[in-house]
């Protein structure tokens, strides 16, 4: 099998404009932490050491613009209760990034 290059220095390039968008800080860990299943923001600040609750939804709502994650808003008064999960689009990144986790263990 060969394999296809994409010219990823291109701009108007689809291979650089996913990768551009997967190369925000918190969005593959935000894969990761809601590949099994749909997470309230709390569990994903806990789940994620690090992310500030103000990165948190910034990185929510720019994978949710993009398809990748469901907002689901369980009741809508304040205080809110809101959870997260992956979209059918955001659940096929779970085998591209498995594939680099056994390329890490293979050459870490």
């Amino acid at each position: 099998m060969d394999l296809v290059v994409p010219d990823v220095l291109e701009e108007g390039c689809v291979t650089r404009q996913a990768l551009e968008r997967l190369a925000v800080k918190w969005r593959v860990l935000l894969i990761y932490a809601l590949a099994d299943g749909a997470h309230r923001p709390a569990r994903l600040r806990r789940r994620i050491p690090g992310i500030t609750p103000k990165m948190l939804t910034e990185t929510l709502r720019g994978m949710e613009a993009d398809g990748l994650v469901l907002r689901r808003v369980h009741k809508p008064d304040p205080p809110q209760h809101v959870e997260y999960e992956l979209t059918a689009l955001g659940r096929t990144l779970r085998e591209p990034l498995a594939a680099i986790c056994d390329w890490a263990r293979e050459h870490g």
